[in-house]
């Protein structure tokens, strides 16, 4: 299957930060009070990226966890809040060390892009706390390059203007 197909399979929307998206899981029972209300233990979605896209720098008030599952590897760049910069590879190659399940830790900025030409990736993200818009924030490439200005090649490429 290509990646038109998937996202027409699996009912996939644009995602703001680029590729496509379904929540598939929401934990229903329980969930605890935060300072916005109710929020779930858990969400699940489907994240699709296609090599002509990529997934631009943001962040989330939640850790999450890509799950890979079809397609081309893809590469995730995770900028800590201490200036560290982490590449990790989400995939099923072990020659290029990638990793079926990749974490990114809450309050971290990440972007991500598929590695090869032509193609796309279909991973899982599970967020838990569960995933709400209200905790997602798109980076603005001046203030990413003003706090971290060591890593200048990368928010260039990867940071919406």
């Amino acid at each position: 299957m290509n990646s038109q197909d998937w996202i027409k399979k699996l009912e996939l929307l644009p995602h703001p930060e680029g590729g496509y998206y379904k929540e598939v899981y929401r934990a229903t029972e329980g969930g605890y009070a935060s300072e916005k209300g109710l929020r779930s233990y858990g969400t699940g979605i489907y994240f699709l990226l296609e090599s002509r896209h990529f997934s631009a720098f943001h962040r989330i008030d939640a850790d999450e966890l890509w799950h890979f599952y079809a397609g081309s590897s893809v590469k995730i760049y995770i900028l800590h809040p201490s200036g560290v910069l982490e590449e990790k590879i989400n995939g099923s190659n072990p020659d290029e060390e990638a990793h079926f399940q990749v974490v990114i830790p809450a309050g971290c900025w990440f972007a991500a892009a598929v590695i090869a030409a032509d193609s796309y990736a279909l991973v899982g993200c599970t967020v838990a706390p569960g995933f709400e818009f209200e905790g997602f924030e798109l980076a603005h490439k001046k203030e990413l390059l003003e706090k971290y200005p060591q890593h200048k090649t990368i928010i260039e490429k990867y940071a919406l203007d």
